[in-house]
Parts: structure tokens; C-alpha cells; sequence
């Protein structure tokens, strides 16, 4: 296997694949691809045509009887392969996130193997696609349901996690039994082509997991083709609502996770420094690229002003540096113009700066250091908007009650957490909140695999959320069967609706 690592430093070819192989676009037409930390292009990807997404997606057509058929065992023994390829590789998996992403490589490293927990999970696939029986429902007749693969599906990822998002969608989607077509972010793609040569090696017949990378052209094309069953996609909430609308206007199955804006409540009984710990951790990890990144800290009564004491001393700790470099904390943002944007609530998003990133950032690439603003209200920029970087917004209530009622009446409900010693307000906010993951006392509370991730409201378009039991159910489709063996003398006419008797 052929280590896109060891290419050279000058800008190099990220090609599509196909039926097991690289496929060289023809299109024409490529996108840059940078190292964030140096600012500098280190590849060009190429952008399919409508004709080269057909060509996978028929690719993915074509292996998908011989895939479906084959035995659960058998598809079960190829994943564990995967699960020992991906484990045994997970540091040049990192290492391809951290050079075209940006973050950290622990942080890279911990991303890999979070995409190998839903691989595990996926192991044990004859038992999450076991079905149920009924016997001697009616007089002779039995009733058993079974689940079963859709054919060709596809996943639409996002640049944040180049690797464990994938993961997500794949590993239940082909473990299943159906076949797969990814379209990874063009801002880093080269982690998916990687993946897809382990995969190879691991056994998977060609044409089962396929990559094709582009823009909106290939996004079109894959949303509207006929032979494309379901899409799983994660973005931002304008892009998740259209993937829904046009996906499940051509037929599809779709879930389409969207953006998020995670409050984090404290309440004036938490244990101030494990919260601040907590907090800079949520906020900053990842440069706050991650759709669980706590964005606004709402401090109920009076332990706003030593929390936010507790960050502000916490801040200047925070090593912000190229992401190979041990002693790096934080990584850049993706890209010249998010980073711009980013900065730009700093500039006009409302409520008093506290601390300004903008004034201790490395010279060179896209990097942004940790910023802080307090009071922070609905209706201004900073607070409304899904920031997607390392800001941290202060809103001041007075209550818990006005703490809840700011995480229900947000249009999104990703993920929130409440800081607090007391167990009954505790259980009270979980069951009182409306958002789709909830931490107490943990700040980011992705669930493990075999549980589901997914938001409410604006968060989600769709009603199954990604990997876990929701996971394997998006990705079949149930069939019950009735079936009897009777004695052919004991058979008559009956024009009646069928009895249960």
C-alpha cells in the first residue's frame, strides 16, 4: 500500500477512487488544498463530473449483489480486518488530518479513535441485524422480521473530521451489506483516499467503498441520482436542509445533521475549576471547529465573575502552534477566510471582548487564539450565529429557569450541559432541556458507539441519527414475512381478509 505521506512537498494530485483503484479526474477542474499551520498549498484535489460520480456510484451497483449476498460472518470477519488496518495505521490517519486540517495530532489521534469505536461496534453485525420471531401467531402460521440493505448509499462529510465522520457512515452503512460512495470535504481530503487503500487491503471487493471529490456539482449529482438509495450527510444547517430537501424529493432516504450552537450552564453550586477546566477544553479543542464545541457559557447568579476569572487565567496556558509540534495545544482554522470570519465576531459580534485572539497568534497560517466575550444576548451576531471557532461567548442570568428557556427557545439543539453539584436539578435539566445530547458535568457529550449522535430542531433534518442502533436502522429497511407449512389436504378458498385465529 502506497503511503500518501511519503509523497513529495511540492503541491501533489488527490485523486478520486474507484472500483478499488485511483481514478484520475477528468474534469479539469481541481481545488487547493492547504497545510493550515504554514498557509502554504500542499495538494490539488480533483473535482468530479456528474458522468464521474455516475461511474462510482455504477461501480457501487455492480458490487452490490456479490456484496449483499455475501455472509454476515464473512462481512463481520472483513470488518474486524478493517478495525486491525485503521488501529494499526491510526497515527498516519492522524497525521494526514493534522496537515490538511490543522489540529493537534492528540487531538487528530483521539478523532481516529473515535471512528474506531462505530468500527468495533460494527463488528458485532450478525448481532444487531438479528431479527424477531413469532411462532404459531395464527394456527400454523408463523411471523419473523428481518432487516435488510438498501443497495448504494453515499455520505456527504464535513472538514472538521476528515476521518471519524466518515467512520461514522460507512462502517454501518457496508457492514449492512450495502455499498458506498463518499464525498469527503475538498478542504482535506486526502484521509478518505488513505482509508479507502486499508480498506482494499483488508479484503473489501472493489467497488464497495468508493470516494469522488468536488463541490456542489458532485453534491448535486450524488443527491439526484437514481441508484443512490439514502444519503447521510453532516454540515452546516443551510447545507443539511437542502441535501433533505433535494435527496428526499428524488426518492432518497435521508439524514442530514446540521449545525449547533452548545450552551454550557453553570450554576452557582459547581466546583468552579473543574468548570473552567471544562469550558476552555470545549471551547478551544480543535480551534472550536466541531459541531459539540461549547460556544456560549451561561453563568445562573453570581458565578459569572469568578468563572470567568477562572478562564481568563486559564487562556494564556493554551499553546496555540503547528499541530505537529508536541507541545501544541490548538491548531489553526481551516482556511484563510474562515479564519477571517471568525475573527470578525470579535469585531462587531456584540458584548465586551475580554480576551482578543487576534493579538497573539503565531505570524505565519490560519490561526486564531483563544477569544473570549461576556454578555453576550440573543439577537446579537455572536450569539445567534454558529461561530464555528475559538470564541467563547458569556451570557448572565439570574435563574436556572432562564438558563433552560435560553437553550430551548435556540434554533438549533445539538448538544448542551449543565455544571452543578446537585443531583435532582441535574436529572430536572435532562429532563427539562430540549437538545439531542446532553452532558452533566462533561462539556461534550458524544455519545459512545453504541449509543446514536444527533441533535434536535435545526440540528437535524431527518428522524434517524447517525451510527449506534439508529445508525444500523437507517441503513436497512425491514421485511416481516408470514409464513405457513400447512397440510395441502387442509387447504381451502377463503375471499376474506386475513384472521388471526
Amino acid at each position: 500500500m502506497t503511503d500518501v505521506l511519503d509523497a513529495p512537498a511540492a503541491v501533489k494530485p488527490i485523486n478520486h477512487w474507484i472500483s478499488g483503484a485511483p481514478y484520475a479526474g477528468t474534469s479539469g477542474r481541481s481545488g487547493p488544498v492547504f497545510n493550515p499551520a504554514t498557509g502554504q498549498q500542499s495538494g490539488a484535489v480533483d473535482f468530479a463530473t456528474v458522468e464521474e460520480v455516475d461511474r462510482a456510484v455504477q461501480a457501487a451497483k455492480a458490487a452490490f449483489p456479490a456484496w449483499r449476498a455475501l455472509s454476515i460472518a464473512k462481512r463481520a470477519e472483513i470488518l474486524f480486518a478493517i478495525r486491525e488496518l485503521v488501529h494499526e495505521h491510526r497515527e498516519e490517519i492522524a497525521k494526514h488530518l493534522t496537515a490538511e486540517h490543522g489540529k493537534v495530532l492528540s487531538d487528530a489521534m483521539g478523532e481516529v479513535t473515535r471512528g474506531l469505536e462505530v468500527i468495533e461496534f460494527c463488528c458485532g453485525i450478525p448481532h444487531l441485524l438479528k431479527g424477531g420471531m413469532t411462532e404459531q401467531a395464527s394456527t400454523g402460521v408463523d411471523v419473523y422480521s428481518i432487516r435488510q440493505p438498501l443497495g448504494v448509499v453515499a455520505g456527504i462529510t464535513p472538514f472538521n473530521f476528515p476521518a471519524m465522520v466518515p467512520m461514522w457512515m460507512w462502517a454501518p452503512a457496508i457492514a449492512c451489506g450495502n455499498t458506498f460512495v463518499l464525498k469527503p470535504s475538498e478542504k482535506d481530503p486526502s484521509a478518505s483516499v488513505y482509508t479507502a487503500q486499508l480498506l482494499k487491503e483488508a479484503g473489501l471487493p472493489d467497488g464497495v467503498f468508493n470516494v469522488v471529490h468536488g463541490d456542489k456539482v458532485a453534491v448535486d449529482a450524488i443527491l439526484e441520482h437514481r441508484d443512490v438509495a439514502a444519503v447521510s450527510f453532516v454540515g452546516s444547517t443551510p447545507i443539511a436542509k437542502y441535501v433533505y430537501e433535494i435527496a428526499t424529493a428524488n426518492g432518497k432516504r435521508c439524514q442530514a445533521l446540521g449545525g449547533a450552537k452548545n450552551h454550557m450552564i453553570v450554576l452557582p453550586d459547581a466546583d468552579i475549576d473543574m468548570a473552567a477546566d471544562a469550558a476552555v477544553s470545549a471551547a478551544y479543542g480543535s480551534a472550536g471547529e466541531r459541531c459539540m464545541a461549547v460556544s456560549l457559557l451561561v453563568a445562573v447568579g453570581d458565578v459569572a465573575d469568578p468563572l470567568i476569572d477562572a478562564i481568563k487565567a486559564r487562556i494564556p496556558n493554551v499553546k496555540v502552534g503547528n499541530g505537529m509540534d508536541a507541545s501544541s495545544e490548538m491548531g489553526p482554522l481551516i482556511t484563510r477566510e474562515h479564519r477571517d470570519k471568525v475573527a470578525s465576531y470579535l469585531e462587531d459580534g456584540g458584548g465586551d471582548v475580554l480576551v482578543d485572539g487576534r493579538e497573539s497568534c503565531p505570524d505565519d497560517g490560519f490561526f486564531l487564539a483563544p477569544s473570549l466575550i461576556d454578555g453576550l444576548e440573543p439577537g446579537m451576531r455572536a450569539y445567534d450565529d454558529e461561530i464555528f471557532g475559538p470564541v467563547l461567548g458569556v451570557t448572565r442570568v439570574t435563574t436556572y429557569d432562564e438558563a433552560v428557556r435560553l437553550v430551548n427557545e435556540n434554533p438549533y439543539g445539538n448538544g448542551t450541559a449543565i455544571f452543578t453539584r446537585d443531583g435532582g436539578v441535574a436529572r430536572q435539566f435532562q429532563f427539562d432541556v430540549q437538545a439531542g445530547m446532553v452532558g452533566i458535568n462533561v462539556p461534550i457529550p458524544v455519545p459512545v458507539a453504541y449509543y446514536s449522535f444527533g441533535g434536535w430542531k435545526a440540528s437535524l433534518f431527518g428522524d434517524r441519527h447517525i451510527y449506534g442502533p439508529e445508525g444500523i436502522d437507517f441503513f436497512t429497511r425491514g421485511k416481516v414475512v408470514t409464513s405457513r407449512w400447512p397440510d395441502p389436504a387442509t387447504s381451502t378458498v377463503d375471499l376474506g381478509f386475513p384472521q388471526t385465529r
